[in-house]
Order: structure tokens, then sequence, then C-alpha cells
């Protein structure tokens, strides 16, 4: 009786303990992982496009590997190279990756396959995702295209893309009594009556058209495709489409001579050296006017709300989103390196010690920090940003047809369609009308049902 009496009790003792350490355990699961580095040994194997972004997270990657045990194998590749090979990958079933960037042109064709884990697993896990961590701090409308039809999500944004208007010689507009535009009509006055004053243009573009271009078509109603995501038959002949396009191609007229051809960066250059007066585009490549040491317009340059049209007020927007492939060898490791890749911390530190602005949350983007150093002349750039890539979270995701996966194809054409009518070759009528053959004919052979 004695033997078993102390038998119970050393029972009851043990689990007590054992107890105690389960509580605990529920009580402190992070820092618990931490403390152990579960993933120490583990490469991650990721790839992404080449951006600053990246460069820049690049220096802190040691810390990383330091903190975890794991190392980072980060490749990256131009663009249309990254796009293709790991629009490849993994639609063969591949387990290379571990981490991927999804292309924002990509991710709608990437969810619907099922080419990608659902990340609502690990942030819903508490022991592999802090309540600080916050899901719900990155701003919905860059969240929009990393979601499918039920909410699931399948990317966290890194990069966003706010359109904007910059206008580098206020100076001159000020001489003449013209006002920052705010409509599709005063923009083309504003761009007329400056072009050739004192040898600036009146605005200044690039080359990728169908960036540029679906703002103007949507102004005055039309669209890309019917209703996108569901409706995807081309709507390039439209009456609206068309006015546009001929709208776009009259503002061409006062900007430099091979505008066609610019590439961003050409463009940056006109706006920043005054040879242009207005620039729209992603917010990166527009406020430099104000924020760069290489601009010599800051006493003259503002940054504003592109214009609206009459019937839509549809500034582009965009952004670039982490995630990680169904077959990845390494799930959960990648998913530690997600997490401190888009923390808070981090992402502040982007901020502060880089001056790169185009983080997607909120917490930062509002923070004083983040305003103190985005505001200059008066001007809240950051509250302009954040404002525009709002936008498509609330009411309609007008962005819906660049994550399509028949755009790519669809953009192609519309791309050609417009550089006929900017060069003469062709009436906008007819380019467009031919465009939406084409691109129906083209949408068919790559198998889309329409």
């Amino acid at each position: 009786m004695k033997t078993a009496s102390r038998a119970s009790s050393l029972t009851r003792r043990k689990l007590l303990k054992a107890s105690a350490a389960t509580a605990a355990l529920a009580a402190f699961p992070a820092p618990l992982i931490a403390q152990t580095k579960p993933f120490a040994g583990v490469t991650l194997h990721g790839a992404s496009f080449q951006h600053r972004f990246f460069t820049l997270l690049q220096k802190y990657i040691p810390e990383f590997e330091e903190k975890t045990g794991m190392k980072v194998d980060l490749q990256l590749s131009a663009l249309p190279v990254y796009n293709q090979q790991a629009n490849l990958e993994l639609s063969s079933g591949g387990s290379a990756y571990d981490f991927v960037n999804v292309t924002f042109t990509l991710a709608t064709r990437w969810i619907a396959a099922g080419l990608l884990a659902n990340l609502d697993e690990f942030t819903g896990d508490a022991n592999l995702t802090p309540a600080d961590w916050n899901p719900k701090d990155f701003v919905d409308g860059a969240q929009v295209p990393y979601r499918d039809a039920k909410g699931a999500t399948y990317g966290y944004s890194w990069e966003g893309g706010a359109m904007l208007m910059g206008l580098s010689r206020m100076d001159l507009m000020e001489k003449k009594g013209l006002k920052i535009p705010k409509t599709f009509a005063e923009l083309q006055q504003v761009c007329a009556e400056i072009n050739g004053t004192d040898g600036v243009s009146g605005m200044v573009s690039w080359f990728l058209h169908n960036w540029n271009l679906p703002p103007y078509i949507q102004g005055f109603g039309g669209n890309i495709f019917k209703k996108p995501p569901g409706d995807v038959m081309p709507a390039l002949n439209t009456p609206e489409a068309i006015q546009g396009v001929e709208f776009y191609a009259n503002l061409l007229k006062s900007a430099p001579k091979g505008v066609l051809t610019y590439t961003e960066d050409q463009a940056r250059q006109a706006m920043l050296t005054g040879r242009a007066n207005i620039f729209i585009h992603s917010s990166a490549w527009v406020t430099p006017i104000l924020l760069s040491e290489e601009s010599k317009v800051k006493d003259t340059a503002r940054v504003v709300r592109s214009p609206a049209g009459p019937v839509h007020d549809y500034p582009a927007s965009n952004s670039q989103g982490l995630g990680i492939p169904k077959n990845a060898k390494n799930q959960k490791a990648a998913w530690e390196f997600i997490k401190w890749a888009l923390s808070p911390e981090i992402s502040m530190k982007l901020v502060k010690e880089h001056g790169h602005s185009s983080v997607c949350r909120r917490s930062i983007i509002t923070s004083d920090e983040y305003r103190k150093l985005n505001t200059v002349n008066g001007q809240d750039l950051g509250a302009l940003y954040l404002e525009v890539l709002e936008l498509p979270g609330k009411g309609e995701n007008y962005m819906a047809y660049r994550t399509s996966k028949e755009f790519p194809i669809v953009g192609d054409v519309l791309n050609k369609a417009f550089e006929q009518v900017a060069t003469g070759q062709l009436p906008a009528k007819d380019a467009m009308s031919a465009a939406q053959d084409q691109a129906i004919a083209a949408l068919r052979r790559a198998g889309t049902k329409l």
C-alpha cells in the first residue's frame, strides 16, 4: 500500500509538472520557437525579379540567418526572365523554390491553378504567427490580388504602386494662370498650353501603354474586358475604349519626340531636369521630383492625385506579393522568412534607413516617422500613396482586369493598337476594332472559352 501510495503521488507530481509545462507552451509559443531555432540547418531557396526592395533586404538577411540558423539563397533576375522561369516551375509542379514573388499580373492565374500555399493556415496558427504580426495591417487594396474567390490569402504584398501625377514646372503654369488639372479636360488644356514654353514638353510618358492607357479608357466608362474577372470577353472596340485611346494619343502630342519608346527612367529624367511638365505614373517614379538629390525642380514641383475622367476616377495601382509554392519542401521555414521580411520592424528599417516608401503596412504608412520623411513642401506623399492604394479594395475592384490571367495576351494587343493610333497609321476606331478581333482570336488559341 505504501509503495502504491508513493507511486500514485509521483504520478500526480509528474502530471502536475507536465500540465504546467503544457500551459507554459500554450502561453509563450512564439518565443520558444525563436529560442530553439527549429529550422536551423535549412537552406531556403527563393526567387523574385530584381527590385530595390530585395537589394535593401539582402543587407539584413545575415541577421535573419543568425537568428534562425537558416541560410537564404535568393535568386533575382530580370522581370520577364523571372516570370517565365517561375511560371514554368510552378506550373510543372516543381519544388525548386521555398518562397517566390507572386507577380501582380500572374497572381490570379497561379491562385486559380492551385499553385500556391494557403497562407491563412500559417497566420491562423498562433504557434507560427504571433498576434503582433497582424495580417490585417496590410493595406486591403494591395491584398486584393492575392486572395481567391473565397477570401483565402496566397500572398502578402511587399511593394505597392499608386498612380500619381507629378508636375515639375508650376512656375510656368502660374505665369500662364493655369491651375493643377483635376479633370481629363483640364489635363488636356494644361499640356497643350505648356508644351513648347521655355523648351518644356507638356507631358512625358513611357512605352508600357497597357499600364498608362487603361485609366483613360476606364475614366470614359470603358474597360479592357467586359466584366473581369468573371467575364473576360475583350471590350477594346467599345465607344468608351476608343475615346480613351484617342484622348491619350492626343495627350502624347505634347510629349517629347520618341516618347513611344521612352523607358521609365528616361521619363523620370525628363521630369527631374524640368524638360517635361507632367508625368503620371506609379509614385516611386513620380515623387523623385521632390525627393531625389538629382532633382532640379524641387522648388517648383508638386505631386498630386491624377485627374479624374468624366465617368470614373480610377487611378491605376498594383502590388507585388511574397508567397509559398504549394509543393515547396520547407513551407514552415519559408513562412518564417516571409514573416520576417514583411515584419513591421523590417518595413520601418527600410523606410527610416533607406527612404524606401512603397511599403504596404498601414501602421508604417500612417506612422509619424513615415509622414515626417515623406512630407515635402507641405505635401503628404504618404497620404496620397495610401489613398490610391486603397481604392481597389473599396467598392468595385477596378484593377481586376490587370490580374486576370488573360490580361498579358490582351495587353500586348492593346500596346500594338495604341502605337498604330499614336503614330497616325490608323484611326482609333479602326485600330481598336482590329485589336478586338485579334484579342479574341489570341485568347481562343490559348484555350480561353469566350
